[in-house]
């Protein structure tokens, strides 16, 4: 499973690519406003920051809803840096717009899946990425795993290239939930990443190993 971190704050992606297993970012309008960041000039100068920092594919999620908008956007972001996945909503011009970039090869991730027959329209396109939301549907007392598990499940039968990329994973077990459903590749907070680190056996044991140290050592 790939990680992904949900973010446009770089001092967190710079603490994921030292803890070593980060293969990529995400982001949205939402989380570059969240860090100040407005203007396109500014927001493309802080997408050329990110992918500075990360060796995997950066999310750059567009604006415009109609179709020629999302081209005109998409092009811009993809020739930014090599590593720029175009992020495209799931809307009728979005999955237009999916096919066009996959005949020009530029890599894109398709967001706000809430659905198995998105996802499917969304990798009949051409889509390198889908983006199902569980968190979100959970939110409502649907099951987002179960979506995860549909998703997977379709692609695997007719062996599309598409990766599932499980997005609003809010919490450790969201993370492990999808591992085990076979999901590509997961986005979350940096907090749910380094939460994998800690078990409080694994701390009393520590704590045991340097106590027992200090009594043999002095």
């Amino acid at each position: 499973m790939k990680f992904f971190i949900d973010t446009a704050n770089l001092k967190d992606i710079q603490e994921a690519v030292e803890l070593g297993v980060l293969d990529g970012v995400t982001t949205n309008p939402s989380l570059m406003a969240k860090e100040g960041i407005k203007g396109m000039d500014n927001i493309m100068a802080h997408y050329q920051q990110i992918c500075e920092l990360v060796d995997g594919d950066v999310s750059a999620e567009v604006i415009g809803t109609e179709y020629e908008d999302i081209i005109r956007e998409g092009e811009m972001f993809a020739d930014l840096h090599p590593n720029i996945v175009v992020k495209v909503p799931m809307t009728r011009d979005g999955v237009k717009a999916i096919k066009y970039f996959s005949e020009k090869g530029i890599k894109t991730n398709c967001t706000l899946i809430f659905s198995a027959g998105q996802a499917l329209l969304a990798a009949k396109a051409g889509a390198t990425y889908v983006s199902p939301f569980v968190g979100r549907l959970d939110d409502i007392g649907a099951d987002g795993l179960q979506l995860i598990q549909q998703i997977v499940d379709i692609f695997s039968n007719y062996g599309y290239s598409t990766q599932v990329l499980a997005a609003s994973v809010r919490h450790v077990p969201h993370l492990i939930q999808c591992a085990e459903l076979g999901a590509d590749v997961v986005t979350c907070p940096l907090s749910v990443i380094t939460g994998l680190l800690y078990h409080p056996l694994t701390d009393k044991g520590l704590a045991q190993f340097l106590a027992d140290h200090k009594k043999v050592n002095g």
